[in-house]
């Protein structure tokens, strides 16, 4: 599933390509992806400005002049296609078809269509279902430390679980989960409740340091994730533990192997010289 530097990538794409631009035409080609459209979902999105296309967590906003807002998630298998000067080929997995009043086309393709695309307005956009509760974002000004600590301390379960918790921390999955504990040295295993002081600095320092890297590269491309344009993520290259299973600690200093065990349900890579 694409995590939050996947998910930037693609609303950053999507942002340069139809900011200020309107849709004019919109075509569904099944009734639902994870959930129904809107039965006026092309209604609603149709002959209005895109006022700003933006991420929360792991979720797109795109906010049209009159305060609706499309909530767009990718699911395990989504991503958007633009093609700048239109086009009229469509593969079988393009579910939603956008196009412009400045002729661009945005495809929507989405093989498991586990994805979404939910409207609301933008003054009860902070209470919807799907963005209320989450967490702060680990790229903005308030994250740190202190804050880290207070979302993990009544988390008795290990800090890699806990850190899926989009409550915990917004945006963050599997891979980069397990990159920032290598970074900052701390057990995946470890009580989620221990992460204090220097420790909880270190490790929010690590996240929003390789997310950062994360996005600078297009984001990681495992299966299926492609930015909008179709060209592939490479922070996959630079994984330091994430897939290393049985290959040497990268730690010049450290002489043992990269060890993978499973929490709920998920792969966990890590070093057991360098990470306590």
């Amino acid at each position: 599933m694409p995590e939050l530097p996947e998910v930037e990538t693609v609303a950053r794409g999507l942002e340069k390509a139809l900011l200020g631009d309107k849709f004019t035409k919109i075509t569904l080609n099944r009734a639902d992806l994870r959930f129904p459209f809107a039965p006026d979902f092309c209604e609603k999105l149709s002959h209005k400005e895109i006022k700003s296309i933006s991420r929360r967590a792991k979720y797109i906003l795109m906010t049209l002049s009159d305060g609706t807002v499309m909530i767009g998630h990718l699911g395990m298998s989504g991503s958007f296609r633009i093609e700048p000067k239109g086009g009229d080929s469509l593969d079988r997995h393009d579910h939603i078809v956008f196009v412009t009043e400045k002729g661009v086309r945005v495809r929507y393709h989405d093989p498991r269509r586990f994805g979404f695309m939910l409207l609301t307005h933008i003054n009860e956009l902070s209470k919807h279902p799907q963005i209320s509760s989450i967490g702060p974002e680990p790229l903005g000004n308030k994250f740190n430390g202190p804050v880290l600590a207070k979302a993990l301390q009544n988390k008795k379960g290990p800090v890699k679980v806990a850190l899926l918790d989009q409550k915990v921390v917004a945006g963050v999955g599997n891979i980069y989960a397990c990159e920032a504990l290598y970074r900052s040295g701390i057990y995946p295993k470890r009580a989620a409740n221990t992460i204090k002081g220097v420790r909880a600095e270190r490790l929010a320092t690590a996240i929003r340091d390789v997310l950062n890297e994360a996005i600078l590269s297009g984001g990681s491309t495992l299966r299926n994730y492609s930015n909008t344009d179709g060209e592939l993520g490479y922070f996959q290259h630079r994984f330091r533990v994430y897939g290393h299973e049985g290959e040497p600690c990268q730690n010049k200093n450290c002489s043992q192997h990269i060890r993978r065990i499973t929490q709920s349900g998920r792969s966990t890579f890590y070093c057991s010289s360098c990470q306590r």
